[in-house]
C-alpha cells in the first residue's frame, strides 16, 4: 500500500490542513489495521481510497480515535492527489461512495466535492455551558445570531461570536467540550466571525471528542456554516464564500464553497503532496 501526506486547502507545503490518504492496491483491510495506520500516522484523518472503477471510488476516513463518516479535506487531498497522479484526469467528475452517502467530486485545479444535503439537527443546546466550555466572556456569542447544530455529512456546533478579536480570543475547556460533544453527538464546535476583508467569514474549528483539539481547515464544518448563512439570507443560490481558517495555528487555508441553484452546497481548494512511502504490512 501507498501512503502519502498531502496539505489540502493551500497551494503551499505546510499551509492549510494535512492528511494521510493510503492508495489501496485491492479491498480494504481490517478496521483495525486502518484505526492502526491512522494513529501511527497522526493526522486528524486518514482517506483510505478503494477504486471501483475509471471514476468511481470508495474511500473511508479514520481520525487516530476512530472512522468518521466522511471528512472533507481529506477528500481534497485524495483527489488533488489522484488528479497529480494521473489516476483520474483533470477535470473529470468522479463519484465517491463515503457512509455519509453518494458525492460527486470534480477533480479540477481546484477540486470540489458535492457535500450530503444539509439538515438543521434539533437538540437541547445549554448555552450558558457551551459558553463556559469555549471561554467565558471571551465568546461573546452574538445574540441576533443563533448556535445551531448542522451537519452535511458530519454534525457540528455552529457558534457565531461578535468578532475576530473575539473568535481569536477562544480557550476552550477541551476536555469539557469532549463531553459535551459525546452527549449532543455532535463532532465540534465551529466558531466563525462575519469578515468584510474578501473573506465571507474568519472560522476556528474544534474536535477533542476525536483527539483534534483545534483543525486548521474543515471542509464539512464550512459547508454546514454555508447552509447557516443560507437560512439567514446571508448566501443566496449561485454564491460563492470563501473562509479563512488555521489562522491561530499558523496553518492559515483557504476553504472555498459554493452554493448551486439546484441547492447543493460544493466545498472546494487546492492541495499540496508532501510526502509519500510504503506501508509494509
Amino acid at each position: 500500500m501507498k501512503y502519502y501526506i498531502v496539505d489540502a486547502f493551500t497551494s503551499e507545503p505546510f499551509g492549510g490542513n494535512p492528511a494521510g490518504v493510503v492508495l489501496l492496491d485491492s479491498g480494504f483491510p481490517s478496521d483495525k489495521l486502518m484505526q492502526q495506520v491512522a494513529a501511527e500516522l497522526r493526522y486528524s484523518e486518514t482517506a483510505f481510497v478503494q477504486r471501483n472503477g475509471p471514476a468511481e471510488f470508495t474511500v473511508r476516513y479514520f481520525t487516530p480515535a476512530g472512522e468518521v463518516d466522511l471528512c472533507g479535506h481529506a477528500t481534497i487531498a485524495t483527489f488533488g492527489l489522484m488528479r497529480r497522479l494521473g489516476i483520474i484526469a483533470d477535470g473529470e467528475l468522479c463519484m465517491n461512495h463515503t457512509l455519509a452517502g453518494d458525492l460527486k467530486v470534480e477533480a479540477g485545479e481546484q477540486v470540489m466535492m458535492q457535500m450530503a444535503s444539509p439538515a438543521v439537527v434539533e437538540a437541547q443546546l445549554e448555552l450558558e455551558r457551551l459558553h463556559r466550555i469555549m471561554g467565558g466572556e471571551t465568546a461573546q456569542l452574538w445574540p441576533e445570531m443563533p448556535v445551531e447544530i448542522v451537519s452535511t455529512g458530519l454534525p457540528d456546533i455552529i457558534m457565531p461570536v461578535a468578532s475576530q478579536e473575539a473568535l481569536n480570543a477562544l480557550r476552550p475547556d477541551m476536555a469539557a467540550l469532549a463531553a459535551y460533544s459525546i452527549e449532543l453527538d455532535v463532532v465540534g464546535v465551529h466558531a466563525f466571525a462575519l469578515s468584510d476583508d474578501g473573506y465571507t467569514a474568519h472560522v476556528r474549528n474544534f474536535g477533542p471528542r476525536y483527539d483534534i483539539p483545534e483543525e486548521s481547515a474543515t471542509g464539512t464544518a464550512n459547508a454546514a456554516l454555508t447552509h447557516y448563512l443560507q437560512r439567514r439570507k446571508l448566501v443566496t443560490a449561485g454564491d460563492s464564500c470563501r473562509f479563512l481558517q488555521g489562522e491561530a495555528m499558523g496553518r492559515p487555508s483557504v476553504v472555498a464553497t459554493t452554493l448551486s441553484t439546484d441547492g447543493d452546497i460544493w466545498v472546494g481548494g487546492n492541495s499540496y503532496i508532501l510526502a509519500k512511502g510504503d506501508l509494509l504490512v
